[in-house]
């Protein structure tokens, strides 16, 4: 394996400071950027390795940033590539690919999923709940460059994209972490280009100078315009901490300047009423970031306080789609119209290639912000259900190969305990399009294929594939690209790939990955597939005698 030269932090006063280079603001006042390395790869040449930690070393907490290199935390390698797994599973039995060839191309997008984009001085975020250990969910150190890692992956993207041009990107949904204005505009703004100052509050500088610490304005470089991205709801757009609508009080506690007092809505049946602990905040005049204002209300002698901010006001699903009008990339609106809005409706479609009978079905399927039960699980309501099923029958009787992308997956847990419509009704249903070819999602933070095979052993073309993004906020921070190909015997063939954002040495990208794997190491969260969490696959799909007919005329064709 190759060795990673460059997780090499310094120690100073006890914190952990990274160097980062090629960022200067110039004699214009123009701010600059932070690049990424000159060397882009994707999972298929290398992976990113976790180091494990010495079996002497102690635990420690997952605030205790200084001691993560010596104590050997958050350390990693470059491993070998991972091919292209062919996965023939939802085919006819006995089909072999030998005398396949690959015919022509059809389409080549990208997805991120889970960026959680983070305020990490609000008030009402419930870093109480993580930073001594628990749920690293609710506190991990990587909430210091959220967007600085959003950046990397756009510019590795953009790299991508010179070498073989993307027809679009998605974002998966949880593009914020706590459904905060500022964090959407965050997000935004790095996909369109604009300087970020990932501050809030007021403005600090804990290491003085530009470019040197969490806190520095800077200017990300922006989403190629030549590609056009759209975005699907997830439950931490909408409801606070991905869990509960706000009320009054959590309200006025986001904008307000003291730390929020809240009990664990996750267990006290009281809920988001329930109170007894102050839920913390990130100090922005610290360098590394410390947590203040966490722990038991009752030791606290005052309430501890933070500068407030009106734009950290949490957002509804109709003001969190009104702001996708809001950008110079394009399309106005990344998928949303007018028509979301006036329904209050998170669901749309596209065909994102003129002439190709390709389809993509954007679904809503988090909780309803009226609703009572739990806020984080799969969710259909009977209007957005009837909705998924006339776009998909348009899609059949039209002749066009249909993929959904949701936030959440179809099989999730207790995702029949609350949701109108059950998983098994509505696989059942999915089922019996043999023009689906996939249903893409995150939320799980994990990058796994799950096979949805045909009901009738005759009609393997009534199979679809499921495949997970996962997180760009945890361990393994990667998006995913898929590339749709039409084989000689006119089957289907997609290709989906990892890729690694190229962070470059020293950069702020760079620390945010060896905090992820250090949570990992602390919280002892499990890696999906290990030792990377990467998967690469090919994908193959039957198709129906009349759409094989059909799709023998389109798609770019590949050279022999």
């Amino acid at each position: 394996m190759e060795k990673n030269s460059c997780m090499s932090p310094l120690l100073f006063a006890g914190l952990i400071f990274i160097l980062t280079n090629g960022c200067r603001k110039d004699d214009s006042n123009v701010w600059q950027g932070y690049p990424i390395d000159s060397k882009v790869n994707s999972t298929l040449d290398r992976t990113v390795i976790p180091v494990a930690v010495p079996a002497n070393a102690p635990a420690i907490f997952p605030d205790e940033l200084s001691r993560y290199a010596e104590e050997g935390y958050g350390f990693w390698e470059y491993g070998p590539g991972l091919d292209y797994e062919q996965r023939l599973d939802i085919m006819p039995t006995g089909y072999s690919t030998a005398a396949v060839s690959h015919s022509a191309k059809l389409l080549r997008f990208f997805t991120m999923s889970d960026i959680h984009l983070t305020d990490k001085e609000s008030p009402a975020q419930q870093i109480c709940f993580g930073y001594k250990g628990g749920n690293s969910s609710a506190y991990s150190p990587v909430i210091l460059y959220t967007t600085h890692v959003l950046d990397a992956a756009i510019q590795t993207i953009n790299a991508l994209h010179k070498t073989s041009r993307f027809d679009f990107g998605m974002g998966l949904g949880d593009a914020v972490n706590n459904a905060q204005y500022n964090e959407l505009r965050w997000y935004i703004d790095v996909f369109d280009g604009k300087n970020i100052n990932p501050g809030s509050g007021v403005q600090e500088d804990p290491v003085p100078g530009p470019y040197n610490d969490y806190q520095d304005e800077y200017l990300a470089e922006g989403l190629n315009r030549d590609i056009p991205w759209y975005q699907v709801l997830g439950n931490h757009d909408h409801f606070s901490t991905g869990v509960f609508t706000p009320d009054d009080y959590v309200r006025q506690a986001y904008v307000g300047g003291v730390i929020m007092n809240m009990g664990n809505i996750m267990t006290d049946p009281m809920g988001i009423n329930s109170r007894g602990f102050y839920m913390g905040a990130i100090d922005g005049r610290t360098p590394g970031g410390d947590v203040f204002g966490a722990g038991p209300v009752d030791s606290f002698q005052t309430p501890p306080t933070t500068p407030a901010d009106v734009n950290r006001h949490p957002l509804t699903r109709k003001e969190w789609m009104s702001e996708f009008f809001n950008t110079s990339s394009k399309p106005v609106g990344h998928g949303f119209t007018q028509a979301n809005l006036d329904n209050n409706l998170a669901s749309y479609s596209f065909e994102p290639v003129s002439d190709m009978p390709i389809k993509i079905i954007v679904l809503d399927d988090t909780q309803d912000e009226n609703n009572d039960d739990t806020k984080e699980q799969g969710y259909l309501d009977n209007q957005r259900f009837n909705w998924l099923l006339s776009e998909l029958d348009e899609g059949q009787s039209n002749g066009k190969l249909m993929i959904i992308a949701a936030h959440i997956p179809v099989m999730y847990d207790d995702y029949d305990s609350h949701s109108q419509i059950s998983e098994k009704t509505l696989v059942e249903k999915l089922n019996t399009y043999p023009n689906l070819l996939l249903w893409i999602s995150g939320h799980v933070h994990r990058n796994t294929v799950t096979v949805f095979k045909s009901p009738v052993d005759s009609l393997p073309e009534l199979g679809f594939w499921h495949v997970e993004t996962s997180s760009l906020r945890d361990f393994p921070q990667q998006f995913r690209t898929f590339e749709i190909l039409r084989n000689s015997d006119s089957t289907i063939s997609m290709f989906i790939n990892n890729v690694d954002p190229a962070v470059r040495e020293g950069s702020f990208a760079e620390l945010s990955r060896s905090y992820a794997i250090a949570t990992q190491q602390v919280f002892n969260n499990p890696i999906i597939i290990p030792p990377s969490g990467s998967y690469n696959a090919e994908l193959v799909k039957q198709l129906s005698t009349e759409m094989k007919s059909k799709i023998q005329k389109f798609g770019t064709p590949i050279p022999k």
